[in-house]
């Protein structure tokens, strides 16, 4: 997951491969509390690793739940049969609303019966998105539910600690036209008191998102409860209901996150398509309906039970106008395809965006605008035409997962313009890997991937700055340097000399080399440290001599160029490797400051060191890397030169953050 301010994706030119989804957020936290609430033990496999899951999960220990992980990558829930071992708490629930809404209703009931109280707040935004109607509905049943802000919104209290007696003779009724999450909280909660008589739910309103009830009603019949309904106004949970464990359960691939690489699929050039494994075509999800709307804009969609693939069809797209009541999430990704079609483009029928993570209809709208389309809102609709001209837009995405990765596909744009992503770590939500795994099945020409070069001689703190300035913009890094002293200590495992040019570049040519959490392995044994010490380093050099090394390390070095960028570090970054760089930074500092901090570095380790011979030695490297007939050490004509002499880390950090930032098509952000 990408943890950095922004993330910019450069021009994006074509996709194909094969996608694995994480599970779905609605199935996942759905299946964690009947599992809690059920008889016996369940085993929760592929389930979805996520922000708003691990709410669910600390949520549930806290009440008293075990949870263990299996061998085989499940979590076991041990159920708490509909019982309190923990009868008084605190729950934190972040902004997921598929945590708070269904909790509200189980706990409300639970300190009723047991004479419990808990208290269940959250982010800021989620005491901003309306809970009113499952509250009054609650109310109804005589539940103790106290707002302890803002009536209508969480914070809430549940409960008094005393025992309460609940009215279940009459209808409980909730409106079902602001989020269908109020009627899943209800019929998930209220077979916890249906033992002795059947209870009713009715309906007021229209019922937007039936999609997820029927996700709901499927996994309550998995664990035992049948519940009866007549359309969708009226639902029975019958008489003698009890939770019980189906033993192991899969949670499916998220269709919802599938929507992103459907469209990807619609969208981008590709010889063989893009495949999604892990839902398809008999998913219980609502939102696989997705794959009927980008049928209609014109995709090539073929699938199987737990397969789906995709191909552009009709391009441009086809612009539609459709009513998104069964698909409020997935509909989202509609607007951004909308931005590729040939017309005007109305998605009707979605208020219910209005009181999600964010304001979703003025967020799409806001974000549209800025890549140059023209947009039309209303309460309940939205009305796309294509940019004319497409801009390079900075997207603000409200900490709202889906904002980012619907906009994450606005890089296809014809105009070949950029797209920065803003707080890109929201998509931790659902999809904490998706920017990885887009990244995994996109393709753009080398020349269009952003390259930052840092040259500049031994002990300059290039390594240092370019891991940093790698790690602040989502980039990969080479360390060209990590490559030669490989190369010397492979050659010094081999037993080949070091003055042996061709057997060097067969080395060099074949190197077992991988980088892994930080560390560097050679053949798989870790070098990390090996790779770092002085006499390493020396001998380096003087692999580095040779052009026939030189040139087999050189394909290796530019593969390290993929999405979506890449800070280079080394001596000839920005004159050899890569002479096309966006960016190149010369950096240096004089061998005297030079070999002070490699001696502070040496003494910080516990290693013996003497400041004169480390002068000396850097004083020789020096030389030699500037002096050698290949690939001399010097500034690339159009680098920057940054003497950090008297800068510490943050400051060299900060000053070239600054060069970088004029450089891109954002540098008015």
């Amino acid at each position: 997951m990408y943890s950095i301010p922004f993330l910019d994706i450069p021009p994006l030119a074509g996709a194909g491969g094969t996608v694995r989804l994480p599970g779905s957020k609605s199935i996942s936290n759905r299946v964690l509390l009947l599992a809690a609430l059920s008889q016996g033990h369940t085993d929760v496999a592929d389930l979805l690793d996520s922000d708003d899951t691990q709410v669910m999960l600390d949520a549930l220990r806290q009440l008293g739940c075990r949870i263990e992980s299996q061998p085989d990558g499940a979590l076991r829930v041990h159920g708490l049969d509909g019982q309190l071992p923990v009868r008084q708490a605190r729950l934190f629930l972040g902004n997921a609303g598929t945590a708070m809404r269904p909790l509200t209703a189980a706990l409300a009931l639970l300190a009723a019966t047991h004479g419990a109280a808990f208290e269940l707040s959250g982010v800021p935004r989620m005491h901003e998105r309306p809970i009113g109607d499952l509250v009054d509905a609650l109310r109804q049943l005589g539940c103790a539910v106290d707002c302890l802000g803002q009536e209508g919104y969480p914070p809430l209290r549940l409960g008094t600690g005393s025992t309460l007696a609940l009215q279940l003779a009459q209808p409980i009724r909730v409106r079902g036209d602001v989020s269908s999450q109020f009627l899943t909280a209800l019929l998930l909660a209220l077979p916890l008191v249906a033992q002795q008589q059947a209870i009713v739910i009715e309906v007021v309103g229209e019922l937007i998102s039936r999609p997820y009830i029927e996700i709901t009603l499927n996994l309550l019949a998995r664990f035992g409860v049948e519940v009866q309904r007549d359309g969708w106004q009226r639902f029975s949970i019958p008489a003698g209901s009890r939770y019980r464990s189906p033993g192991r359960i899969p949670v499916e691939g998220d269709a919802s996150s599938a929507s992103y690489f459907i469209a990807l699929g619609a969208i981008a050039p590709s010889t063989q398509g893009i495949t999604i494994e892990g839902v398809g075509l008999a998913s219980i999800q609502g939102d696989i309906r997705f794959v009927e709307a980008a049928r209609l804009m014109g995709a090539e969609i073929t699938g199987e039970a737990n397969r789906l693939h995709i191909r552009r069809g009709a391009w441009p797209l086809k612009a539609i106008e459709l009513d998104c009541n069964h698909i409020p999430d997935a509909a989202m990704t509609l607007a951004v395809m909308a931005l590729y079609a040939d017309g005007t483009t109305t998605l009707r029928n979605i208020a219910s965006w209005r009181v999600k993570e964010t304001d979703r209809i003025a967020a799409m709208a806001n974000e549209c605008r800025k890549l140059g389309a023209t947009v039309e809102e209303g309460a309940d609709f939205i009305r796309i035409t294509p940019p004319t001209t497409w801009q390079a837009a900075s997207i603000h995405t409200y900490d709202d997962h889906r904002v980012a990765m619907c906009f994450s596909l606005a890089a296809f744009n014809p105009a070949g313009v950029p797209v920065r992503i803003e707080d890109p770590k929201c998509v931790g939500k659902t999809f904490p890997d998706y920017f990885e795994t887009l990244f995994e099945v996109c393709s753009t020409p080398a020349q269009t991937i952003p390259v930052i070069c840092i040259d500049g001689p031994t002990a300059s703190g290039k390594g240092t700055l370019a891991s940093q300035l790698a790690q602040r913009l989502g980039y990969h890094l080479l360390d060209s340097g990590a490559l030669y002293r490989a190369t010397a200590l492979a050659a010094q495992d081999a037993g080949v000399s070091l003055d042996d040019e061709p057997a060097l570049a067969r080395l060099a040519a074949q190197l077992p080399l991988a980088f892994r959490d930080h560390k560097v392995f050679l053949g798989g044994r870790d070098i990390t440290d090996p790779l770092r010490l002085e006499s390493t380093g020396g001998m380096a050099s003087r692999v580095s001599q040779h052009l026939a090394v030189r040139t087999a390390l050189h394909a290796l070095q530019q593969s390290f160029r993929r999405l979506p960028g890449l800070v280079a570090d080394g001596r000839d970054m920005g004159t050899v490797i890569f002479p096309d760089a966006a960016l190149k930074v010369f950096l240096t500092a004089t061998a005297e400051q030079r070999a002070q901090r490699r001696h502070k570095q040496l003494i910080s380790k516990g290693i013996a060191a003497n400041i004169d011979p480390l002068l000396a030695d850097l004083r020789e490297r020096d030389l030699r890397d500037s002096s050698r007939t290949h690939a001399p050490l010097k500034p690339a004509e159009d680098a920057l030169k940054l003497d950090n002499s008297e800068l510490d880390i943050e400051q060299s950090v900060h000053v070239v953050m600054n060069w970088w930032q004029g450089k891109t098509a954002f540098s008015g952000n």
